[in-house]
């Protein structure tokens, strides 16, 4: 090269003298005209090729010729033709010297070519649909670089020579570069769109789709969002769409596919596995199931880890690319700071080294945070992905386990899966890269280390291996902890989900107090085992807070006392020491990521163990399209049983359904009926047999399952409406009198389980469902048993009978009434899970067996039939059967309730929709988070701890600044004779000073997570109490996934996450106080720079929280539908199976979860655009730090530079740390607002009066009065119950009817106080209900409920919660419930465990259960509410025959919709419009030809 310049006349390419040791540097005209100029050519032609092979497999659409590609291709062709131009200029006019003038010739021909090759690329890129290129960019970046040097060059020969000089070579020069400068910025933007990409309509598309790599490397594409979100709180209208690659659909497609490969090598290995165990090792059968059980953990775990490595690792991989950019770029800076600290000890250097140095920390500082920030964005979006994609395979999953993992696999753990076990895995993408990479990075700081302190570096490479076993110890028993604590909150959350769902059997009982005991008591463990791993966490880190002073310590200790020559001067300090502070990240990672690796395994565990369970085969039942020549319904030898393991409960069961036949089948309670539909729909596990079904399949469960829709939504069930069909079906199901009552029609909103509908309606609305659904096979499971005698027959006449809708469809109908049989072409009889016998009506009287006995027990029954079995799961009293609910929440929660009279009201004028809602969506607050939310947050904590924890960081603080300080002093410690002087005292010093640091650290952890666990405990304990103490009408209107919400994700922000973000923020907060001393100690002038960097930090900082705040609400809210969706799904999964359902409900579960990230994407963008701004702002304070000491240094000593210099180094990572924490601390006090929402809601009375005037055995006779008593269920409504007057005296039996809507509920839920009077009063026993505890009322009357709701827990715990009676008295109870045989035979007796609502015994059993409460309790007063509905004749005669006995002192209510049970009763109410219309005995009644003689007509009783 040389030689070359030589002969064109210029000097060699590099000269020291020139370059480096001068006072005015340059670099040599060869260097300019042949380095400079060919560098940005030769990096083009070499990544050439490899781009251009990336292009070949990256295809987006062509993009059509824009302005901005013709600016770019014509500036190209410019530049190749100044190139030509210049070429030609020198072969014509110097060709005689053209040898000497070689480096000039062949510098424009290299750029010439080049820039036709750029041409190309451009090109390329558009036809391959490339719309903003990294590659051009960086070239033209290179090229304006190197055309800096001689732009300087050529302005200084302009300036000394003139332009005449060689106008030619300037004018060229100058209009080269410009050219070149405009397409640097001309690459800084986008192209448009391609053509060829699908032109789909994208409501407010996210712009980083058409931002250009610089935008999305400085994340300037996000602003328009923080300014929006800083102008007026956001709304969810506000946000972006979803990009396709982030949406559900794209992401479980893929992931899906892969799941299957994966999956189906996991079952080979399984067969295997069995294999071996079958062929040879006779292992016992004990050994056999554990080493099954923890290959099926391991294996499905790890088969999942590796399906979502496989799906996401290319796009993560990217972002470890940064992370090894940043951590190159992290240790150049020690190293420059070493040259500046160098700089600043040499006098005579010159001063602009000073300036290359202090520049080149800015620039290096600023390159660190982009490439910092890209690495957190990609791990963030592959995190979000991989938890649409695990909640995505949960849900499908949850479609199709069979019951007997239902029964292992409760909703709670289900919920518990997506939320908390998901969030272990995103924090896991965060972290793995520590696994590996921290190692690396500690091995290079010690090898840094080693090069200024030489072997001295063991005994910091020592500190640290005696660090990381302690820590690791630290990490396996917090993982096991964690495994305690979300064990205890797993009971915790399906123990409220199920207080939830049985809330008002709770309130009738008032049973409160004792589930909320055992709430509590999960409660205290979950804290326990919190508190525990808390304090070890503190110890965590308070060593590895200390770690950087004990290894810097050992590190100094060791290298001055091994030789008295050993000198620690400033370089050796602080480089150092910003060393130590680089190796502080991963040894904190470290812990972290192997603590986060902890949890993760056992998170995947828990997934594994889910996705492993059991599905329903499909098998299992041959499904054959619909044929009219071949039956409809075949089972051969069929034998069945709920699980794999479990005992048949169907065996040698043969039928033959013929196509368009009706089918009766009957038994007693528990005889194995239900089963036998579930046997058909594919739900049991077959043990031997066949089953075919042909055609398609209608479903009518025995416990209605309704979902959180409207009426109209809930009977489509996602099929097409029609219109005439519709009105057909709606009126063939007796609906039609329920739309007139109910607020908006059929437009009218069902709460969660059909809270707000009756027993009846809900039967209705779910055989509405099926009829719409115009199936080949009905399977009917007693649809008729909640509703009254005359619509039972309506619905037998319209729907199922010979003359019904269904007349041409086969039927098969379980049923207890026998009226009805007559009519049904086969009867199937069974018992103890076998068919007894079957045959026509005829046929079976004839026979005289099983049939003839269950007849006997129907002599009562003629024809009032079909109503013999309540299947009501969550029926509210305060409902539409009474009165049409329009419950729209006001501000207060309260319920607003129409009745049939209002309708003329003006305010149903309004949109029907609003009239018709019933739940009120989850709301999010708006704007910054009320200074009311701290201070409540810091009350619960308390004075007492907050004073010292404040002390505890300024003495945490304090320390640190002095052994900062003592370090600079040493450093500048003069040398005498080669030593040191008293070295021993100031390493004393120096670690007395680190010790005390340290333990405050320990007390600063410890004392803000004991104060973080009071808090959350106090606000668990208000939340569940404002929750138990709220009326019936706020669970009505209030979703259970909003509390369920409340109770799983805030409550786990409140114990967890806001401590942690109040510890990183206050240690940050006094450190940048440390810092801020530091610098303005050593460079006072400083403080011009820091106070307008904190007024912008201010600025931008308040930009962002609000922006940030408002997303964390607006994700918190969109993630309830997600859990209620959940919820609702697993709870009807048999129907949506049934009916083929599930890609409608997996698409809607898609749409939720999707709904969710539009929130939670730009929410961690936001972090990341704060972040890249702020460490902006903050590298400038390092870029005035350092200056100033260039400027000071004849001022200012070694020591004190490199203390002001390396401190600001550590501002930009403590401004974002504070931000960051700050908002995250703000972000989850939203958490603590949210939970104290329900304070402010409305609330019941008190449940009990401490000086109450009530006599312990009250009531003695059990007399009720009512007085002029009137009901409404909100002021300005009409009445509900009007002026009753009624005298009832003890003793008597007295029987409630009417027709739906008369308001017999009301009158129950009046004499509960479940609705308080409006007017009037209630007197029991002469005493004013009114003016007595809800609980002192409430557990001296008893009442039966409709629907027999049983909590899981032991059989023992169901009948006596607070553990009141003996347990003689308990069998007792059992005996007359006729139960006791039951449970005699059941393993664990009385400790019989219930599952989740007790959906491990049969309705008729859970119905005796709720007749043995009633039995132990024994009041003077009973309340039956349609109690026998549930169970066959022969325990029906029971139950009544023992109410008679039993309760004969008593007084007893009966509302009734089956005349026979009321006929002996003292006298009966008849009921219309809330009024008492009639009221006399019986008899009389129908002497009298009114009402009750028609109703009695009706139902075959007169």
């Amino acid at each position: 090269m040389d030689t070359l310049c030589s002969l064109s006349g210029l000097d060699p390419l590099w000269d020291w003298n020139v370059t480096w040791y001068t006072e005015h540097p340059d670099l040599t005209k060869c260097f300019q005209h042949t380095i400079l100029v060919w560098f940005p050519c030769f990096y083009l032609w070499i990544c050439a090729p490899f781009y251009c092979l990336y292009l070949k497999f990256y295809y987006n659409g062509r993009i059509s010729i824009s302005s901005l590609c013709c600016a770019k291709m014509g500036l190209a062709l410019c530049l190749a033709s100044i190139g030509f131009l210049e070429t030609v200029y020198l072969l014509v006019e110097r060709s005689r010297d053209i040898e000497h003038l070689m480096v000039f010739l062949l510098s424009p021909i290299i750029r010439s070519l080049t820039m036709i090759l750029v041409m190309l690329m451009i090109h390329l890129e558009r036809l391959r649909g490339f719309r903003s290129s990294v590659f051009l960019f960086l070239f033209w970046m290179l090229s304006v670089v190197c055309s800096l040097v001689p732009l300087r060059a050529n302005i200084q020969a302009n300036i000394k020579e003139g332009f005449s000089a060689d106008p030619m070579r300037f004018a060229a020069f100058f209009t080269f570069f410009s050219l070149q400068l405009a397409q640097l910025i001309l690459s800084c933007f986008a192209d448009q769109r391609p053509d060829t990409l699908k032109p789909v309509y994208v409501k407010n598309p996210c712009p980083v789709e058409d931002a250009s790599f610089l935008s999305k490397l400085l994340f300037w594409w996000y602003g328009r969002l923080v300014v929006k979100g800083y102008r007026s709180p956001l709304k969810a209208e506000d946000l972006w769409s979803l990009r396709e690659e982030d949406t559900s659909e794209k992401i479980i497609c893929d992931l899906e596919k892969e799941w299957a490969k994966q999956w189906a090598k996991l079952q080979q290995k399984k067969s295997s596995l069995n294999e071996a165990q079958t062929l040879g090792f006779k292992l016992s059968s004990c050994v056999k199931q554990l080493f099954r059980k923890l290959f099926k953990e391991q294996c499905t775990g790890f088969v999942l880890f590796r399906t979502l490595a496989k799906i996401f690792s290319p796009y993560f991989l990217t972002g470890t690319l940064f992370l090894v950019i940043q951590d190159a770029l992290m240790f150049s800076i020690p190293q420059v700071l070493s040259l500046l600290l160098g700089y600043v000890r040499d006098e005579d250097a010159p001063l602009w080294k000073g300036y290359l140095f202090a520049f080149s920390l800015f620039l290096l500082s600023c390159l660190q945070s982009l490439f910092n920030h890209q690495y957190m964005y990609t791990c963030l979006t592959v995190g979000m992905r991989v938890k649409t994609a695990v909640m995505g395979l949960v849900y499908r999953k949850s479609l199709v386990i069979n019951s007997a993992a239902r029964k292992t696999c409760t909703v709670g753990e289900i919920v518990n899966l997506v939320s908390a076990d998901t969030q272990k895995l995103v924090d896991f993408v965060m972290y793995f890269n520590a696994l590996w990479l921290a190692p690396i990075e500690i091995a290079l700081c010690l090898f840094f280390l080693w090069q200024h302190l030489g072997p001295s570096t063991l005994a910091g490479i020592t500190t640290v291996i005696l660090i990381f076993p302690l820590n690791g110890f630290i990490a396996k028993m917090r993982s096991k902890l964690q495994e305690v604590q979300m064990k205890h909150k797993d009971e915790r959350i399906k123990l409220m989900n199920e207080i939830l769902s049985g809330i008002k059997i709770l309130k009738f009982y008032a049973w409160e107090k004792a589930f909320r005991e055992r709430v509590l008591g999960y409660r205290e463990k979950e804290l326990n085992a919190l508190k525990k791993s808390q304090i070890l966490y503190s110890v965590s880190i308070a060593s590895f807070n200390s770690s950087t002073l004990l290894i810097a310590f050992a590190m100094f200790g060791v290298y001055v006392l091994i030789d008295d020559k050993h000198v620690l001067d400033a370089q050796k300090i602080f480089v150092s020491m910003a060393l130590i502070n680089i190796l502080k990240a991963p040894l904190s990672q470290l812990p972290i990521a192997m603590s986060t690796t902890m949890q993760v395994v056992v998170s995947l565990k828990r997934l594994g163990t889910f996705l492993d369970q059991d599905e329903l085969k499909l098998d299992s039942v041959q499904r054959v399209p619909y044929n009219p020549n071949i039956e409809s319904v075949v089972i051969n030898n069929g034998t069945f049983s709920w699980s794999k393991d479990s005992t048949p409960c169907l065996r040698r069961i043969n039928v033959k359904v013929q196509r368009g036949s009706l089918v009766a089948v009957v038994g007693h309670v528990g005889s194995g009926k239900s089963s036998l539909l579930s046997a058909m729909l594919g739900e049991m596990e077959k043990k031997s047999g066949h089953i075919t079904i042909t055609g398609s399949v209608g479903y009518v469960p025995q416990q209605a399952w309704i979902q959180n829709a409207t009426l109209k939504d809930n009977i489509l069930f996602g099929c097409e409406k029609k219109d005439s069909l519709y009105q057909k079906v709606l009126e063939a199901c007796a609906l039609l009198p329920d739309l007139e009552i109910l607020p908006a029609r059929d437009a009218t909103e069902i709460g969660e389980k059909g809270l707000n509908l009756s027993g009846g309606q809900k039967q209705r609305v779910s055989l509405a469902r099926a009829v719409y659904r115009n199936s080949d096979i009905y399977l009917l499971d007693d649809p008729l048993s909640a509703v009254d005698a005359h619509v039972g027959q309506h619905i037998f006449e319209k729907v199922i009978g010979p003359n019904g809708s269904l007349k041409n469809k086969t039927r098969v109908l379980v049923t207890h009434g026998l009226s009805f049989l007559p009519q049904a072409d086969l009867i199937l009889v069974m018992a103890d899970g076998e068919i007894k016998e079957m045959g026509s009506y005829a046929e079976l009287l004839s026979r005289k067996n099983a049939f003839a006995e269950l007849k006997a027990f129907s002599v009562s029954e003629r024809k009032e039939s079909a109503t013999l079995k309540g299947t009501r799961k969550s029926v509210s009293f305060l409902s539409i059967k009474d009165f049409s609910t329009d419950l729209i929440r006001g501000d207060l929660g309260s319920a607003s309730i129409q009745t049939m009279e209002a309708i003329s009201d003006p305010k149903l004028n309004q949109d029907r929709d609003e009239v018709g809602r019933l739940t009120q969506a989850d709301k999010a607050h708006t704007g910054r988070v009320k200074l009311e939310m701290y201070v409540e947050y810091f009350r619960t904590i308390g004075l007492a701890f907050i004073i010292p924890i404040i002390f505890l960081y300024a003495f945490q603080q304090v320390a640190s600044l002095a052994y900062n300080y003592w370090l600079s002093l040493w450093a500048d410690d003069p040398v005498i004779n080669g030593t040191q002087v008293n070295t021993d005292l100031k390493l004393g010093v120096y670690g007395a000073l680190g010790f005390a640091q340290g333990i405050a650290i320990f007390g600063t952890t410890v004392a803000i997570s004991l104060g973080g666990i009071i808090a959350s405990r106090q606000l668990h304990l208000d939340l569940l109490n404002n929750v138990l103490h709220s009326p019936m009408s706020f669970f009505e209107s209030t979703p259970s996934g909003n509390l369920l919400n409340r109770f799983s994700k805030e409550i786990d922000a409140i114990d967890c996450m806001i401590p942690h973000g109040l510890k990183i923020m206050l240690g940050y907060v006094f450190k940048l106080l440390e810092v801020c001393i530091i610098v303005l100690m050593a460079t006072p002038f400083a403080g011009v720079i820091i106070l307008p960097l904190t007024l912008l930090y201010a600025f931008i900082q308040s930009f962002y929280v609000a922006t940030s705040c408002q997303l964390r609400r607006l994700e918190s809210v969109s993630r309830s539908p997600i859990y209620t969706h959940f919820n609702e799904t697993v709870q009807g999964a048999s129907v949506i199976r049934a009916f083929g359902e599930q890609p409608r409900f997996i698409l809607q579960a898609n749409c939720r979860v999707d709904l969710n990230q539009t929130s939670y994407f730009p929410r961690f963008v936001a972090s990341r655009w704060l972040a890249v701004n702020l460490e902006f702002l903050g590298n400038l304070l390092v870029l005035a730090a350092a200056i100033l000491s260039v400027m000071g240094r004849a001022t200012l000593s070694p020591g004190t530079v490199g203390l002001a210099v390396s401190h600001s180094l550590q501002v930009t990572g403590i401004l974002s740390w504070i931000v960051r924490s700050w908002t995250d601390v703000e972000n989850n006090i939203v958490s603590v607002e949210r939970v104290k929402e329900y304070a402010e809601t409305a609330k019941e009375a008190p449940w009990t009066f401490e000086d109450s005037p009530l006599p312990s055995d009250w009531p003695r006779s059990g007399s009720i009065g009512f007085q002029a008593y009137g009901l409404q269920y909100r002021k300005g409504l009409d009445w509900a119950l009007k002026e009753i007057s009624l005298s009832v005296n003890e003793r008597e039996k007295v029987g409630i009817v009417g027709r739906t809507g008369a308001g017999k509920s009301s009158l129950a839920l009046g004499i509960f106080r479940i609705l308080e009077a409006a007017k009037g009063k209630i007197f029991i026993d002469g005493i004013n209900i009114a003016e007595i505890g809800l609980h002192e009322l409430r557990s001296r009357i008893t009442i039966i409920p409709q629907d027999p709701v049983l909590f899981s827990g032991s059989l023992r715990i169901n009948l006596d919660p607070f553990d009141r009676y003996t347990d003689e008295e308990v069998w007792r109870s059992l005996e007359l419930a006729h139960l006791k045989t039951f449970v005699s035979d059941l393993p664990d007796k009385l400790n019989h465990e219930c599952s989740e609502g007790g959906e491990n015994l049969s309705l008729g059993q859970r119905q005796l259960i709720c007749l043995a409460r009633a039995l132990l309790r024994k009041t003077k007063i009973l309340v039956l509410d349609e109690a026998t509905a549930a169970v066959d004749l022969k325990t029906d005669n029971l139950i009544q025959s023992t109410i008679r006995t039993q309760f004969e002192d008593c007084t007893v209510l009966t509302i009734a919709h089956r005349l026979n049970t009321i006929m002996d009763y003292t006298r009966v109410i008849v009921m219309d419009r809330g009024n008492i219309t009639e009221i006399d005995s019986p008899s009389n009644l129908i002497s009298q030809h009114g009402q009750f003689y028609r109703m009695c007509r009706e139902a075959g009783l007169v």
